[in-house]
């Protein structure tokens, strides 16, 4: 995986994930599990996976969704499809 690549998406999800869950204090890691984020719930991961979709013009599984378990390898599943 293209290191720059994988950063460029990793920059945009957490400008998504502070627009949605509307908190500019969040700064996102590989490691970043929704458990970390206070305002991160069932609710707002439905409304950040549509932001996602949208922005960066892909589609997701239910099963590829259910696998990702943390923002790690949900910027891996993004790179790879845009690729």
């Amino acid at each position: 995986m293209n290191e720059m690549q994988h950063d460029d998406v990793l920059k945009k999800l957490n400008s998504i994930f502070q627009e949605v869950l509307g908190n500019e204090e969040i700064e996102l890691r590989d490691e970043t599990t929704a458990a970390d984020i206070e305002e991160w719930d069932s609710l707002t991961n439905i409304r950040i996976l549509v932001q996602i979709e949208q922005d960066f013009n892909i589609s997701f599984s239910s099963a590829e969704i259910a696998d990702i378990p943390n923002v790690g390898e949900l910027v891996r599943l993004i790179v790879a499809r845009i690729n």
